[in-house]
């Protein structure tokens, strides 16, 4: 027997203790059957923790007095109905849950917010079962993910709001959402909600019509995604396709960015599609002409233009003479008169500039201009100017190993071969000039084609060796010392700095195979002059000659005795060259 059933039958046994002692009349026994019939009845039905239905008797400012058909009625705050219970009246019927029969006062005690929620759990779970999305609100960040209003508090985890992570949740409180319900826990009164299964079906879907309209050549549209440095990608409605920075424009792209946000719509065209991978690459210069078609009409030789400077290099500028048309100037083509060694002294960046077309190559698309064509070439003139044997004056620019570089004007340098700087053998120019030095010179040739002019030095004085083959005749007796040997013999310096060779022969009056075993460097000998050729400008010395103190006939007799052994051996060489 429950709690009920007792109050009901001390109910009536009361009434009969009542009847035993009092002489009841008809009516009042009427309705003590009747009062006995209603508690019996109505106590038979109720039942703790389940929702009934009761009746508004009375409305205050903060709570609702319910009448259930118990002997008491039950309070319920007016927080527990929607908007404080402003909308209720008496009279109105109202369902409530039992939470207990009794409480200590003897009171029932009711709660319309256990009843809402039971009510609404039953029917989450129909909607649960049938599949079928629910609209909710975002409270709040939780641990994992979001809290989400859908009449009872809901969690959406991280990995199903979206069909990528979302990085800043908290921009999403407030947000209304359709989801669906992927997991209930009446026990613990867990919901678990979803908005990613409801994403992939409709992306599915217009992946699959996307799917059917892809061909190449075709005009889509779509949205930028994301943005690298190759290119951006398209969401062209389920599926994305590759927009890369090559086919952006038909002119200089340095970076997508400079086209492209996240979430731009964009019109390109499909250049390829893989339909097994799924791969689509797409074109947006592809959708206007290419400026190249007509480029010889436009940009033919000898034309003069103007643009401006899209990139600066070591060995050039690249100049934009229209959307997707650039010309490179390069370092040589800038200047007649100046000695360029960057691009950055002469032109910046952005800079406007006025060239002439050199060469132009349609197929490799590329274009040469010349920025020093624009002005007067100073070799135009130049032999009228510098005639060959004129004297002319400069400055050294710069010293090689083979030459010094003078700069006689802006633009035009002329060359001293280190054989044209002194009659005297020298190791480097370095030895007569420095940087900066100002010279006087011949002008020995002149090759206008190639802008180049050569300069002499030493031809300003007369050629010593006119001297020296008379100061020098055969028999002369010299001192100097050794600077060089060879496998043929060795050199000496004597005389104003003068070379001869003394052979192999003529280094002692003993046979010497080995002139290292009879002379080292820094050696000083006495010799006699046997051979002076000023032609080739050459002197033949020989200790042998000076030992034996011979005479001129006898060292022409020994310089002849050599010059047929010499024949002979080079005779012998060619026979026996022939004979193999």
């Amino acid at each position: 027997m429950d709690f009920k059933e007792q109050m009901a039958l001390d109910a009536i046994a009361d009434m009969e203790e009542l009847d035993g002692k009092l002489l009841m009349s008809p009516d009042d026994k009427k309705a003590y059957e009747e009062m006995e019939d209603y508690f019996s009845n109505n106590l038979a039905q109720f039942k703790q923790g389940q929702i009934i239905t009761g009746i508004v008797l009375d409305l205050n400012k903060d709570m609702v007095t319910i009448d259930v058909g118990f002997k008491s009625e039950g309070m319920i705050s007016a927080s527990e109905f929607s908007d404080h219970g402003k909308s209720l009246s008496i009279g109105d019927q109202v369902e409530v849950f039992l939470e207990r029969v009794e409480d200590n006062d003897g009171n029932v005690v009711l709660s319309k917010e256990k009843a809402n929620k039971i009510k609404l759990w039953g029917e989450l779970v129909e909607t649960f079962e049938a599949d079928k999305t629910i609209t909710g609100t975002v409270m709040a960040k939780a641990k994992g993910g979001l809290t989400v209003d859908i009449g009872l508090k809901a969690f959406l985890p991280g990995s199903q709001i979206d069909l990528r992570p979302i990085r800043n949740l908290e921009k999403l409180i407030g947000e209304k959402f359709e989801m669906k319900i992927i997991k209930m826990n009446k026990k613990r009164g867990n919901i678990v909600l979803s908005r990613r299964v409801l994403l992939e079906a409709q992306r599915k879907k217009i992946r699959e019509e996307t799917l059917t309209q892809l061909e190449e050549g075709n005009l889509v549209e779509g949205i930028v995604k994301n943005i690298t440095e190759y290119g951006v990608f398209v969401d062209l409605g389920g599926i994305d396709g590759l927009l890369h920075i090559t086919d952006m424009s038909w002119g200089r792209v340095n970076h997508p960015s400079e086209m492209f946000s996240i979430g731009d719509r964009a019109e390109v065209m499909v250049l390829k599609f893989d339909k097994e991978k799924e791969r689509v690459s797409l074109g947006l210069k592809q959708i206007s002409a290419d400026p190249w078609v007509n480029v010889e009409e436009k940009y033919a030789i000898n034309t003069r233009i103007k643009g401006q400077v899209v990139s600066i290099t070591d060995y050039g500028v690249f100049v934009e003479l229209e959307k997707g048309i650039e010309g490179l100037i390069h370092i040589s083509e800038m200047s007649w008169s100046r000695h360029v060694r960057h691009p950055s002294k002469m032109v910046s960046l952005h800079d406007s500039v006025e060239a002439v077309v050199l060469t132009l190559d349609k197929d490799r698309k590329r274009i040469s201009l010349g920025m020093k064509q624009i002005a007067p070439n100073p070799w135009d003139q130049i032999e009228e100017k510098y005639p060959i044997g004129s004297q002319v004056e400069g400055s050294v620019r710069n010293l090689t190993d083979f030459g010094a570089f003078v700069e006689l004007e802006d633009g035009v340098d002329g060359l001293i071969h280190i054989s044209d700087l002194s009659w005297k053998k020298i190791k480097h120019p370095s030895e007569i000039l420095k940087k900066k030095d100002a010279v006087t010179a011949t002008v020995l040739s002149i090759d206008k084609d190639n802008c180049r002019i050569s300069l002499g030095i030493k031809q300003l004085q007369p050629d010593p060796w006119g001297d020296i083959a008379k100061n020098y005749s055969i028999g002369t007796n010299v001192e100097g010392k050794i600077i060089k040997v060879t496998g043929f013999g060795a050199f000496a310096e004597f005389d104003d700095g003068l070379e001869g060779l003394i052979h192999v022969s003529q280094l002692s009056s003993n046979k010497v195979t080995n002139p290292e075993e009879v002379v080292a460097v820094g050696d000083e000998i006495k010799a006699k002059v046997i051979k002076v050729d000023a032609a080739n400008k050459k002197i033949a010395l020989s200790i042998k000659a000076f030992e034996k103190n011979l005479d001129i006939d006898a060292i022409k007799e020994e310089q002849a005795a050599l010059e047929d052994f010499k024949e002979m051996k080079e005779d012998s060489e060619h026979a026996e060259e022939a004979s193999e």
